[in-house]
């Protein structure tokens, strides 16, 4: 069995269809070829050359490193990782089919494979520092060969995907795989793991509404946190202004717990937006959020926003500078500017 990387779009835009159709697919445009009938790789270097006669020689070759494999070296009872860039979790699949090849597409959608999702939006904090680098390679696809991957993603499915360990990367194994692999990674994107980690440690449980509030009160809002324990569906309550009777006013409920919310937690919210008379409500949830969340916001846009650790993380580091000085000493960030890369496909 082996384990691969398979990116949904540079963005995330091909998340949704991924997931929905139990499918990963090769996303590049205008690849209208059957790759199964491709005998050689140097047969497809030359069909890419055709197809994309503006790209580099060696910008061909590491794409032809990426595409070759989806047909000719994955197989069914391999595992597919799928690090989605909508929320900060991964969706892990089991290959159960062959390689297709659909001449009528649509453009991007020639090359797919059938998947089986066993692990549905797992927070990427649940994985250990050293394979989060590994994912972040900039390549859409990409075979996972070190860190004994294999053994321990299939101990975090035995375990129920719950968190394979929260401390963070040894600076040494970091080093030692960037020397063997020139693959340039995602330094943000790793930051943002160490930052998750960070305050999944210091900000457990109740202690994260605690962080949210921190956040919404350098946002302007004044805030009544309820006490740990049964809370009725409500952790906190925040009003804009300096007495809280602006708008607008908020009911927020906030989860750190290990899975993803699914949509039966957004209605007990909404039901308790009515007990208190507010009109606007914002979930956080540290482990994401089901897909049938997302399928049925629409009805609900006008009334609850979604927090995952993206938009957790992106709020606070927009008013980081404005937090409480306590809270700014138990999670102490820098602000760094660094050359970006270029993100291949």
């Amino acid at each position: 069995m082996a384990i691969w990387i398979i990116r949904a779009g540079g963005h995330g835009q091909f998340e949704q269809k991924f997931i929905e159709d139990k499918r990963v697919y090769v996303t590049w445009d205008g690849l209208r070829r059957n790759l199964a009938e491709l005998e050689e790789r140097s047969d497809l270097l030359s069909i890419l050359g055709e197809i994309y006669p503006d790209a580099k020689r060696k910008r061909l070759y590491h794409w032809l490193g990426q595409i070759w494999p989806f047909a000719h070296e994955i197989k069914k009872g391999d595992l597919v990782v799928l690090p989605l860039k909508t929320q900060r979790s991964i969706y892990i699949g089991e290959v159960t089919g062959d390689y297709h090849f659909e001449p009528n597409g649509p453009n991007p959608f020639y090359h797919w494979r059938s998947v089986k999702w066993i692990g549905e939006s797992i927070p990427r904090s649940h994985f250990g520092q050293d394979l989060l680098y590994t994912f972040g390679a900039f390549m859409t696809i990409c075979r996972v060969r070190r860190n004994n991957a294999e053994a321990r993603i299939m101990a975090m499915r035995d375990n129920g995907w719950r968190p394979e360990k929260l401390a963070l990367a040894k600076p040494t194994a970091i080093a030692e795989e960037a020397e063997e692999e020139a693959e340039e990674r995602d330094l943000e994107e790793l930051a943002r793991d160490q930052i998750a980690q960070l305050i999944a440690a210091k900000f457990k449980g109740h202690g994260l509404a605690r962080l949210v509030e921190e956040i919404l009160k350098a946002q302007g809002y004044t805030t009544y946190r309820s006490p740990e324990g049964p809370d009725g569906g409500i952790d906190i309550l925040a009003g804009a202004g300096p007495l809280g009777f602006g708008s607008p006013q908020l009911c927020i409920q906030v989860k750190s717990q290990d899975a993803p919310v699914g949509r039966e937690a957004i209605d007990q919210l909404m039901g308790a937006m009515k007990k208190v008379q507010a009109k606007e409500a914002l979930f956080v949830s540290w482990s994401g959020f089901k897909t049938n969340v997302y399928r049925e916001a629409a009805p609900s846009f006008f009334s609850v926003r979604l927090w995952t650790q993206k938009e957790l993380l992106q709020q606070l580091f927009e008013h980081y500078d404005q937090l409480d000085e306590d809270v700014r000493a138990e999670l102490p960030l820098k602000h760094i500017w660094t050359v970006a890369a270029q993100e291949e496909e």
